[in-house]
């Protein structure tokens, strides 16, 4: 373990202290490039501690970085690992990442849509932690779905269905992983260059030619302003360009849960009804919104993912898909053995249902994890019965919190205590995309 002694050198990077390092940072000065290289590699092949990357990420938080600072650290983090090829002929690639969400289940119908328009889309996800879900915990819920595969699979899936949802190696931007757990518990989750650099490390790693992002804003999301969300995406955006990746943003409303079901089973089990061509209306919208950006991206605009929603083409990739990944489309998905209807106290209309509560009575219920070794519940969740704007009666119910056990029904009841605003009129919400960033 090091603290404040000089390192031995990497070769071509420099020879530096840890210690003057977080100095540098510390009294506000711009870190070289040397320095960002040095320090990401070593503290990734531990020759840096835990105590003085966490230093130096506080002093990242409060110091900020400049864009070149931010586009540097992004490379290192890059250079910690692989950077994929999988490329497949004549499909362009083109990903996508959301920040996180309550009911975000979007990549699940996303995926296959796009990859139904001629895209080839590898969408490397991750798992739920607190109050927002995974992608691969939903997927996982589906009997036999199989989350963890090579680079010759998902390579042999793109060019086979044009679609692959799994998660991503060990060797993918290593140092990101190691930093992300370091943050977690440091208080320095909201550095916007750290949030930044850690996701599209990842995702440039991936090799996709193009990126699309969703950033959440609200209640339920990581940043619950708009200047915040704004600010993010736009240092994302520019990453994406510096890294030779044509991105784009949109900025989406998180202040109500997407959908009616928040959960793992219950959330598949929505995203396969937009897939036959139903499903709630704001799932379907942030599905086609971001169906298109993607598509722009990859030069397939003149595609139309409606019409391949209507016509049956994305549900065929998607069960195509889950064959490929080993589970089966037509098995039955976990069901609740306790289930707790919450009714409404007094007539009125639903004018807001907060998207935190929802999520941290999910949570609560067993759908999502404290720590990231903690198992998950496939059938726990919460199945929202009334929607903003919806009239209500006494005694009718406004929500169903769904368990593994009886157990985690009264704390997951105390979460949602208040969630759910009933007033005598329908309240007027913002849209859905607040706002979009990138190259027209």
């Amino acid at each position: 373990m090091t603290t404040g002694r000089e390192v031995p050198p990497t070769a071509g990077r420099g020879r530096f202290a840890a210690v003057d390092v977080i100095r540098t940072k510390r009294d506000g000065g711009v870190l070289s490039d040397d320095q960002i290289d040095w320090v990401v590699d070593a503290y990734t092949r531990g020759e840096v501690a835990d105590e003085q990357m966490a230093a130096l990420a506080m002093a990242i938080l409060l110091r900020g970085m400049t864009a070149a600072e931010t586009a540097r650290w992004t490379q290192a983090m890059i250079d910690s690992g692989v950077r994929l090829d999988l490329s497949v002929g004549d499909r362009p690639t083109v990903d996508k990442h959301s920040t996180g969400g309550v009911g975000d289940k979007i990549t699940l119908p996303l995926a296959p849509l796009v990859a139904a328009c001629g895209a080839a889309v590898p969408q490397l996800s991750g798992r739920g932690l607190g109050h927002t879900g995974g992608t691969l915990d939903k997927l996982e819920a589906i009997p036999g779905f199989r989350v963890g595969l090579s680079t010759a699979e998902v390579t042999a899936q793109l060019r086979e269905v044009g679609a692959v949802v799994c998660a991503p190696g060990d060797d993918l931007a290593p140092a990101d992983r190691k930093l992300y757990a370091l943050r977690d518990v440091t208080a320095t989750v909201e550095s916007i260059p750290l949030i930044a650099s850690s996701i599209m490390s990842k995702k440039i790693a991936e090799g996709a030619g193009a990126l699309v992002l969703d950033v959440k804003v609200g209640s339920g999301a990581f940043m619950t302003s708009v200047p915040q969300a704004r600010e993010l995406a736009g240092a994302m955006v520019d990453l994406g360009a510096a890294h030779g990746v044509r991105t784009a943003a949109l900025l989406t409303d998180m202040s109500t849960p997407l959908g009616y079901a928040v959960g793992n089973a219950v959330e598949v089990a929505e995203s396969v009804e937009v897939l036959d061509g139903g499903g709630p209306a704001d799932v379907v919208e942030l599905t086609l919104a971001l169906a298109r950006e993607m598509l722009a991206a990859a030069g397939l605009a003149d595609a139309d993912p409606a019409a391949a929603l209507a016509d049956g083409r994305a549900m065929d990739v998607w069960r195509a898909m889950v064959r490929a990944q080993g589970g089966d489309p037509d098995a039955a998905l976990p069901t609740a053995a306790e289930i707790e209807v919450v009714p409404a106290p007094r007539d009125g209309v639903v004018a807001a249902v907060d998207a935190l509560a929802v999520g941290v009575a999910a949570w609560r219920l067993g759908a999502g994890r404290a720590r990231k070794e903690d198992p998950v519940a496939p059938a726990a969740g919460v199945v929202l019965r009334r929607r903003p704007g919806d009239a209500v009666r006494a005694g009718e119910p406004l929500l169903e919190l769904r368990s593994h056990e009886a157990a985690r029904l009264p704390d997951a009841l105390a979460a949602v205590a208040g969630a759910v605003t009933i007033g005598a009129a329908p309240r007027t919400g913002g849209p859905l995309i607040i706002d979009r960033i990138g190259p027209s």
